[in-house]
């Protein structure tokens, strides 16, 4: 486990087509595609860690067997973002014929939502003109952000967030492979953590392992910058009780121990916030304030005051 982390995720990337998880109806189309040796132009959108830079390797490995890395060209928009990284290295790498039996080569382009308007309008004319010699996959979180041209040029994929079950066996995979033991409540908290991101869990589970073998969940929450959620359930039933100065301290407490921002804890006081025994009205007249609060956080507000603002409306919400 001492392994570079890049290395460590590579590890445990899928490599075939039957690895992948989570995703088996564009797999499966996917695969089609592949086994005619001819495919349109793609654009997978989804969540980080669901499978996208995974299965465009694993198109590319396919496809082109031992050449692949000679006919795939991988670029990450967000850090190659402007029009000159498509009208040059994309254009140039197009343009050329591809090395072996398949008559094309591979473009992927990930987080292309990233792209500047102007980019992406350069990169719809390359996609255009260049269709006999290059397919193009493009990544994204959000489809929206990318301009109408070029959805409309390629066959949309939407990727999901894996479910539970998925997310477990890939613990297992891990924890059997680097010979780790990870109990259910650390399993659990490693799910919801995670929220279907695959890659997030791989990179918790190597960072515990560097500490311990034996994987609990107060290591995985103290490592992945959360709170755990009983000690967030306590600060909101103080105040509920209208113990308003206790539960400030017990929360201040939590984002010290555990270094968290405002911005962070807010989204664990919402979710909390739907297990309260409180009326229903009242949890959702809270989470409209969470709302508020996050929204004057981003704007610049001091997080410590809207914070103790927001307990001060829960300690309101328990008296009447």
């Amino acid at each position: 486990m001492t392994e570079d982390n890049a290395i460590w995720i590579e590890k445990y990337r899928p490599k075939d087509f039957s690895e992948l998880k989570g995703q088996k109806e564009i797999v499966k189309r996917v695969e089609a595609f592949v086994k005619q040796e001819n495919m349109p132009h793609l654009l997978f959108a989804g969540p980080a860690g669901t499978g996208k830079t995974s299965l465009a390797l694993i198109i590319a490995r396919k496809l082109f067997k031992d050449a692949w890395h000679q006919n795939f060209l991988e670029l990450n928009a967000s850090d190659e973002r402007g029009i000159d990284i498509i009208r040059v290295k994309v254009k140039d790498f197009a343009r050329t014929r591809a090395i072996g039996d398949v008559p094309f080569k591979i473009i992927y382009l990930d987080e292309c939502d990233a792209l500047t308007k102007e980019a992406q309008q350069a990169l719809r004319r390359t996609m255009e003109n260049y269709t006999q010699t290059c397919r193009f996959i493009l990544a994204c979180n959000y489809s929206s952000k990318i301009v109408e041209p070029i959805q409309s040029r390629c066959v949309v994929f939407r990727f999901k967030p894996l479910d539970k079950k998925e997310i477990l066996s890939i613990i297992e995979h891990v924890s059997k492979e680097e010979k780790l033991k990870v109990n259910d409540k650390a399993k659990e908290a490693l799910y919801e953590i995670s929220e279907g991101d695959c890659r997030r869990v791989e990179n918790i589970l190597q960072s515990s392992a560097a500490i311990e073998k034996h994987i609990t969940e107060e290591i995985i929450y103290s490592l992945a910058s959360m709170a755990h959620p009983k000690e967030v359930d306590e600060v909101l039933k103080l105040a509920l009780q209208n113990k308003f100065v206790e539960s400030r301290k017990k929360l201040l407490d939590v984002m010290l121990n555990y270094g968290l921002s405002g911005l962070d804890i807010i989204k664990q006081i919402q979710k909390e916030i739907l297990n309260l025994d409180i009326d229903n009205r009242k949890k959702m007249e809270l989470i409209e304030k969470c709302g508020e609060i996050e929204f004057r956080m981003t704007e610049g507000s001091d997080e410590f005051i809207q914070l103790e603002a927001l307990l001060s409306q829960i300690t309101l919400a328990g008296i009447n």
